[in-house]
């Protein structure tokens, strides 16, 4: 009886510490819109143990059922590009489907795979990058449409399908990149025509059915930790509210680097694990 007790008491305590890394997650998220996702997928990988693979799939569906909240804002708001949502679909939702298929064809999707561990420290490398150079990347942008307008229109529309691959590739395996990567893509092919904050809903809406996509083949594949993604969630719809209400009073950018920072750290040390 002393035994069962220990072990329920464990489990209320392990079950808490999910709940306030969903929190802090969600913090983080709400203050600088840093990605979930780069930040949730390590922490169930290097701190909880968290199979590889089960962190993807339980992640991409943590990442969908928050996003959905953001977006449904930004819907009402009316901050969404659904021209450009459309090019990205074209490349980033087939992309996904394929992924998934090879994911399951290779037994990449099984819950021990070290190259998956791989991928999530580069993909982790890349959105660091992304964070930390996303002005830089908007001025080059802004510069090539400024110098040659009309080339630079006449291949948004392919070069953001292109975009759309490459992310639905990388979200499938990783469950990392929609929203890093996603909007400094987004800056760099649409300088001028984004507002910051039809940049922002822009980005959300195309990462729910990605994500949902995604998530649902990896639930097929039995890649889904349902009580961790309950605790999660439990802790990250509060402290989304929080970080956004706080953002206004926090140094957002001074915390947005230092956690690209990190990420690139954790990203080479998964990378060479």
């Amino acid at each position: 009886m002393l035994a069962a007790r220990d072990s329920m008491l464990s489990i209320q305590t392990l079950n808490l510490v999910n709940s306030l890394a969903g929190l802090g997650v969600g913090v983080i998220v709400g203050l600088t819109g840093v990605g979930g996702g780069s930040l949730m997928a390590p922490i169930m990988v290097l701190i909880f143990g968290v199979a590889p693979a089960t962190a993807v799939g339980t992640d991409l569906w943590f990442a969908a059922i928050t996003k959905i909240f953001g977006g449904w804002i930004h819907g009402k708001k009316g901050t969404i590009d659904w021209q450009i949502l459309r090019r990205m679909f074209g490349g980033s939702l087939p992309a996904a489907a394929l992924t998934l298929l090879w994911l399951y064809e290779s037994g990449m999707g099984q819950s021990k795979s070290g190259l998956m561990v791989k991928a999530l420290g580069c993909t982790l490398i890349l959105s660091s990058f992304a964070a930390l150079f996303r002005t830089r990347f908007h001025a080059i942008g802004e510069k090539i449409r400024g110098t040659r307008p009309v080339q630079f229109k006449a291949m948004q529309p392919a070069l953001t399908v292109v975009a759309g691959l490459i992310l639905g590739f990388l979200v499938t395996v990783t469950s990392i990149g929609a929203g890093a990567l996603g909007a400094v893509m987004l800056l760099y092919l649409y300088p001028r025509r984004l507002t910051p904050s039809s940049l922002v809903g822009t980005d959300i809406v195309h990462a729910i059915p990605l994500t949902i996509l995604a998530g649902t083949g990896h639930l097929l594949m039995g890649n889904v930790d349902y009580n961790l993604l309950g605790n999660l969630l439990i802790g990250s719809i509060p402290g989304i509210v929080f970080g956004s209400l706080a953002a206004v009073y926090a140094p957002a950018a001074i915390i947005r680097t230092a956690i690209a920072v990190v990420l690139a750290l954790v990203g080479l040390k998964m990378v060479s694990a």
